[in-house]
């Protein structure tokens, strides 16, 4: 059987906690036992292999149980999760689902049939082969949403090595690559799945220290949610061992204050895309923006300064866009990055490069200065078309405090800018934002 390496430990881990939910634990003898119940369901239902299954749902013990019995069964996997909701319909179009499993707040489960009968050639292939599928659709921070295929046979395999066993907080949802990946590196180590009613800074501190979690995967813009906040004032979260961050570029502002604060947890910058999976990273140090991507099954390499991965464990192909691969089997990321050695440091996406009159712009770079004003809590920099130099730096801030006429910080933060800034990457335009500065997966969103 496809997943036989992963019913073993949960064999040999009956008694162990395998999920909290809603202050409710359940062992790994419960989740066996549900994985064989959503077996026979699935085989009951007429879902066979091949079949392209929408799951509805946010991390839950019969949404995991769910997720590894249409696995075994051979099904093609599509997670929608509330941060996708208002596009629900079109990537339900897009995947052509022929089931939906709808799991409520309650963990009550809803299955229906669609309309949709696949005739993708993708699917097509991995049908042929018995193999199950994963589709995954990207942010679409820079377009349209891509829907990414994946053989899910690539990336189970590194799995298959027992590693260290963490209490993790499953923050990162199952349809980002990074949350898909925490859930399976989790089960596989007999670890427990901490989740959370919602990810905000105070119900993410309480689990962590009403469980003693370990282990936080989760993003640059919720770290900074955190400092904040100052919640963690109120919280004993000496348990935490580790903290990963991906997704995008940290602040070097946020790195260096978290570690002030916090000198006894590591920060280990991970890696990965949607259509490549999850790289092995090893970070420089806690208080280092540079990192070495790659291990076994991954190659990279540098090309007029962009990143581009060959992965064993790579997508076989979009749904709804061309093939994205060169002919010799090399992804092209998007991300510009400086190397030292065999160290690269993640410098932006080039879609979010501004240039003004022929200079590049990285937004973090401004970032990183305004973020330094005293009465900045937090920006997003983003270009503006402009018919003289083309494009114009422009910056959303959310101050700590509101006032009633902005024009006097606004320009104390130009000033602030002009003083430690090449005149080019000085915005142009300044906007006082009440509104939070991130989108519903805990991402900048840069956008005029």
């Amino acid at each position: 059987m496809f997943l036989d390496f992963l019913i073993a430990t949960f064999q040999e881990n009956k008694q162990e906690e395998a999920i909290v939910w809603k202050d409710r634990t359940f062992s790994y003898k419960w989740l066996l036992e549900r994985y064989n119940y959503w077996r026979d369901k699935v085989k009951s239902n007429g879902i066979s292999k091949g079949t392209i299954v929408i799951v509805e749902a946010d991390f839950s013990p019969n949404s995991v149980a769910l997720l590894l019995a249409l696995l075994e069964q051979g099904c093609v996997f599509v997670p929608i999760t509330e941060s996708m909701i208002q596009n629900r319909d079109e990537f339900i179009g897009i995947a052509e689902g022929e089931f939906l499993f709808k799991i409520d707040k309650d963990d009550s489960v809803n299955i229906s049939k669609l309309k949709y009968n696949s005739r993708n050639q993708i699917y097509h292939k991995l049908k042929e082969i018995g193999h199950p599928g994963l589709v995954l659709f990207s942010s679409g921070s820079s377009g349209k949403s891509k829907a990414s295929v994946h053989d899910i046979t690539r990336i189970i395999k590194k799995f298959k090595v027992r590693r260290y066993r963490f209490r993790t907080i499953t923050f990162l949802l199952f349809d980002h690559i990074g949350g898909f990946n925490t859930l399976l590196y989790t089960l596989s180590n007999a670890g427990l799945i901490v989740t959370v009613s919602d990810r905000s800074p105070d119900s993410v501190l309480r689990a962590i220290e009403k469980y003693k979690v370990e282990l936080l995967p989760t993003s640059p813009t919720f770290i900074n949610l955190i400092l904040l906040s100052d919640l963690y004032k109120q919280y004993n979260i000496n348990s935490l061992k580790i903290v990963t961050y991906g997704t995008e570029p940290m602040p070097e502002s946020t790195l260096k204050r978290f570690n002030y604060l916090f000198p006894n947890i590591k920060l280990l910058q991970t890696y990965g895309l949607s259509e490549v999976g999850i790289l092995r990273s090893k970070s420089k140090s806690s208080r280092s923006l540079w990192i070495k991507v790659g291990g076994e099954g991954y190659r990279t390499r540098v090309v007029d300064g962009m990143l581009e991965i060959k992965a064993k464990s790579a997508m076989l192909g979009y749904l709804n866009a061309p093939n994205p691969f060169t002919d010799d089997g090399w992804f092209k990321t998007g991300d510009s990055v400086e190397v030292n050695g065999e160290y690269i440091k993640i410098l932006g996406r080039k879609s979010e490069i501004i240039n003004v009159g022929g200079e590049k712009v990285y937004p973090q770079d401004v970032e990183n200065i305004i973020l330094k004003h005293p009465r900045v809590l937090d920006v997003l920099v983003y270009g503006e078309k402009n018919p003289i130099i083309g494009n114009i730096v422009c910056a959303k801030i959310l101050l700590s405090a509101l006032e009633d006429d902005n024009t006097i910080i606004i320009e104390d933060i130009k000033k602030h800018c002009k003083d430690r800034l090449q005149r080019f990457k000085v915005p142009v335009k300044i906007t006082i934002s009440k509104n939070r500065l991130f989108n519903n997966r805990m991402k900048k969103k840069r956008e005029s």
